[in-house]
Parts: C-alpha cells; structure tokens; sequence
C-alpha cells in the first residue's frame, strides 16, 4: 500500500466545523439525465443551507458526455451510444457499466473557496484511492485526469485510468470523477477522451488488479476521508 501525503493547500479541504459528508451508493444502472437533474436539485440545497453535502456513486449505462470545452471532431461515433451535453469542464468522456462515477457536492464556501485547491484535491483522492491497491498514479501537465505509467521490455507509455470534470455555482461542486475498475474499454473508442490522441485508457482489471466495484469504493471512502474529512451513510437520489 502506499502511503500519501498531503500539501498544505490540499489540507483546506477539510472543513473547519468538521461536519461529516454525506456518502450514497446507487445500485443499478442510473439514467444521465436523472443524475444531472439530481445533482443540480442536491447542490442548490446545499447552497440555500437546507441539505448537507454528497458524495454520489454510481454507474451509468453507456454513454458519452460533452463538457463545456468540448471539440465536434473528438466525437468519433455518434451513433453508438447516447451522447449528452454536460456543463461540467472538459472535453468528451465515456461512462458505463464498470466505471464508478463519484458525484462531488461540496461546499465550498466552507472548505477555503478555491477551484485550484478542489481539484488537487479531487486528483489527491484519486490517487490515494489507486494507492490502497498498490497502484501508483500521478497528474500530468497539460493533461486532465489521473494517470498511470506502464513499461515492458523495451517499451512505456502513461494511461489514463480517472477522469475529472466538475462544475461550481455558488461556490458549490456537482459532477466530479470517474475511475474506471472494470468498464469495456473498447467503448471509449467512438471518443477521443479528454481531447488526448496519444495517449490510452486503462482500468485496474486492465492493469492485473482484479477489484471489485465495493472494493473500489471503500477504497474511494478511506481516501476522501484523508483529504476531505468524515463521512456518514447518506441516502442517494431517487
């Protein structure tokens, strides 16, 4: 296991009053549009100060989602799964059945008010979460997600193995992460992911690490508790 350490900016996300987040697991397969309406429903709650914050995971059917910096020619085929228009950051993603969609509703009016800060945050969970299965991953420059670095004999390249793309109105999060534990990774093929030609995509069934989606998340749970405090069962959208 590896162990991880935090900077001093990633430490702002804990919460000064230490109140727990909320922590929901959907069962099934979740509709896109219901989650999107889901999140925005949850964040302005959050905003108005009449629901605690979310932590949502999930799983979609196959689909491909569109963020704001989106790019026509990066939709390879539009005709294979359902593509929808997101107004979270980024580019094209792919989500589907073996990918744990983690939804992010934090507030962050209470966790020091800076995008920059969240999202090395987000990436540090991540990472952390790889870390529990002995997987050490990294951020690139330039390059959105969290990626990893595989060599063979004579050869090497980096895939990425978790997305990120997040949204913030009233200083509130929605949308967030996606790590990929066992999706079919041909899917990610109608898609240049992220707007990155030359560069793959990965899992960690993929890298020889047979987890399983629990074991993902409780990973995903002892990780976010190091980088943004405690959480409580909380009850997810339906």
């Amino acid at each position: 296991m590896l162990s991880q350490s935090l900077s001093p900016a990633v430490s702002k996300l804990f919460r000064e009053d230490g109140v727990p987040v909320e922590w929901a697991v959907s069962g099934g397969l979740v509709d896109y549009p219901f989650a999107v309406e889901a999140m925005e429903a949850r964040a302005a709650a959050i905003a108005a100060g009449e629901a605690p914050e979310l932590v949502w995971l999930l799983e979609h059917p196959p689909l491909y989602t569109a963020g704001v910096s989106s790019k026509d020619g990066d939709l390879l085929d539009a005709g294979r799964f359902p593509v929808h228009r997101s107004g979270r950051g980024g580019q094209f993603t792919y989500h589907g059945p073996g990918q744990r969609v983690a939804y992010v509703m934090l507030d962050l009016n209470r966790r020091g008010k800076d995008v920059r800060t969240f999202v090395r945050g987000l990436e540090q969970w991540i990472i952390g979460a790889l870390g529990e299965f002995g997987v050490p991953a990294d951020v690139r420059d330039g390059r959105v997600g969290v990626w990893v670095e595989r060599k063979g004999p004579g050869w090497s390249r980096e895939d990425k193995i978790a997305a990120i793309g997040v949204k913030v109105r009233k200083w509130v999060s929605f949308h967030g992460i996606s790590l990929n534990v066992e999706p079919d990774l041909s899917h990610f093929g109608g898609i240049v992911p992220c707007g990155i030609q030359e560069h793959g995509v990965t899992s960690l069934v993929d890298l020889g690490v047979p987890a399983t989606m629990d074991e993902a998340d409780e990973a995903l749970r002892v990780s976010f508790r190091r980088v943004c405090g405690d959480v409580v069962k909380g009850e997810a959208p339906t």
